[in-house]
Formats: structure tokens, sequence, C-alpha cells
């Protein structure tokens, strides 16, 4: 990421929570005049930052813009790696056909991919995603680990730990997993996980994370089809959810974990996943390609792979499958 004076003026006034700081005392932090710091005030203002000039004290931050612009992000970044480089658009198909392209190009590892609407955005098995303008987190992470091809798919599991984890601490609600990709918050579905590799002979070339998450929308939002089995944070939580807040911190889990992945394996991410799950212990309906299994799930083992027991006492590894929780 290029560390503009746009950048760092935005952070320090981010930093400061609404304290006035004189022209004069940024202009010597960041070794410019302070002509120069009105006219990055100025760039700021035109983001849609609302700033605060007060004579003889200086420039305040009043509030932010409702915006996933990678400034606003990048400025309350905790990240080594994810997140330095940010892609954004207004509107496009679908962040993860940017993604695979700029992946492809030789973009650096940690790349996000940020949009405020989708018009073509998917799901697992190519289903249709309904991406709301400036209501949801619609985003596409491209990550080069350096692990075998057959361990991909955990890679679904540890972004749904960082995931629950960011919006427990932005959000204040707790959220569920769904084996294998799902969020819920009360039983509905507000985010969904798509990994998508690109890998060749020599093993991963490219790791692309796909999150989509409902997070500002109302009931009456979403389409008919769906009102009955989507919620967002908004909904769940009763008010709205800082976009900005919630993406640094989903990036930053995301980093953390999977570094711990990379290095330590499966094993401490498991028990993790696990706490948070909808699915384990419960009686599901396991819909593959060529069978439709009914039974307990009882656990997922270190490579993630679903374990279904049978009325006939069975033991069943679900690779892929619809699931379907029972009563």
């Amino acid at each position: 990421m290029n560390i503009t004076v746009t950048h760092k003026l935005a952070k320090r006034l981010i930093e400061a929570q609404g304290t006035a700081i004189s022209g004069q005392q940024l202009a010597e932090e960041f070794g410019v005049s302070r002509t120069a710091i009105w006219k990055h005030i100025k760039e700021l203002e035109e983001q849609g930052y609302e700033i605060e000039s007060v004579k003889k004290r200086g420039y305040s931050l009043k509030q932010m813009p409702d915006t996933l612009e990678p400034l606003a992000i990048q400025s309350l970044l905790k990240t080594a790696e994810i997140g330095r480089v940010m892609e954004f658009v207004e509107s496009c198909q679908s962040t993860q056909i940017i993604a695979h392209q700029l992946a492809q190009e030789g973009t650096a590892a940690g790349t996000v991919v940020l949009t405020e609407a989708q018009t073509a955005g998917r799901g697992r098995l190519a289903r249709k995603w309904d991406s709301a303008p400036k209501k949801g987190i619609w985003m596409s992470v491209i990550l080069r680990p350096n692990v075998v091809p057959q361990k991909a798919p955990q890679f679904t599991l540890v972004a749904a730990v960082a995931v629950v984890r960011a919006i427990e601490e932005v959000a204040g609600v707790k959220p569920e997993i769904k084996w294998p990709n799902d969020i819920l918050l009360n039983g509905n579905k507000c985010t969904g996980i798509l990994t998508e590799l690109q890998s060749d002979a020599d093993g991963i070339q490219a790791l692309i994370i796909g999150i989509g998450m409902n997070v500002n929308h109302d009931k009456e939002e979403f389409s008919p089809e769906i009102q009955e089995i989507a919620t967002s944070l908004k909904m769940a939580s009763g008010k709205k959810v800082d976009r900005q807040q919630l993406t640094a911190a989903i990036l930053f889990h995301l980093e953390q974990y999977t570094n711990l992945y990379v290095e330590q394996g499966f094993g401490m991410l498991k028990l993790m996943w696990e706490s948070y799950s909808s699915t384990i212990g419960r009686p599901v309906r396991a819909r593959m390609a060529k069978e439709t299994l009914e039974g307990i799930a009882e656990g997922i083992t270190e490579d993630g792979v679903l374990q279904l027991r049978t009325p006939d006492g069975k033991l069943h590894g679900i690779y892929s499958a619809d699931i379907e929780m029972r009563n």
C-alpha cells in the first residue's frame, strides 16, 4: 500500500477520537507545510469525511463516510500483509472474478478486492448471491500460503472462524457456523464464504476467499424468496454496524488464523470452529451429488471433513454437501 500523507492524516484523526489537533502539529508530524495539511484535509472532505476546523484548536474528525473505499479501511488496519494492497470498484459482477484475474497477473499476497455492489455475486455451487449496494461487505482476499493443494478446503473453515470472531467483536452478537461455509444469526444466514483455488504442478499459486456479508440490511431489502431465511447484523443487533471497523477486524483475524494454520496446523482452529458450530451434535440431512444421508453430525476431522453418523451406526465422511438442519 502506498502510505500517502492523506492516509496518515486520516489515521491520525481517527485515532484522536474527536479531539482537535492543530495544523502546526500535524505539519510537524508529517514533515509538510500547514498549507499541505489543509489541502489533504480538503481531499478527505471530498471523500466524505466530516472534519471540523476550529480556529486556534485545529482539526477534529466528526464523522467518517460509510464507504468501503480503501482509504477508510486501511487507516484502521492492524495487519502486516492482508489488505495492504486493495482494489476498490463501485460496482462489479463479482469480486471473485476480479481477484482471479489479479492473482493470475501476480498481485501481492494479501491483496483485497472490495466493492459496494455486485451484479452477479455467487456462492458455493454457483448459486446467486444478492449484494445490495452500500449495505454489506462484498470482498475477496488473495492468499498465497505455502501449503499443499489438499489443504485448500480448510481455509473456508479458517475464514469462518475469522468472520465470527470479527462479528462478535464489532457487532456484539453471537454468530454460529453452519458447515461448511455459512454464518448464521438466530438460525438465519448472514454470511457466505467461497474459497477457490489456482494451482499447478508446483502447488497452490493462489487461494481466493470470497466473503459476502449482510451488514445493514432491513428485512424488506431482501428479495421475497429469501426474506424468511436471510438476516443481517443490523437485524440481529438492532443497530447499524460500522462496515469499515468490521472489514478491518475480519482481515486482522483472517491474517492471524491463516498464520496459525500454516505454522501449527488445524488443531487449535478446529476447537474454535467447533465452539461456534450450529451443526455439531445436531440431526442433519446431507444432500450430495449422488446420495442423501441423514444422521447426527458428530464433528469435523483435522481435514475439515464433516463426520456424520447414520442410524445404522456407520460414520460417514462428508466432503461436500448441502446441509439441512433437522429437528
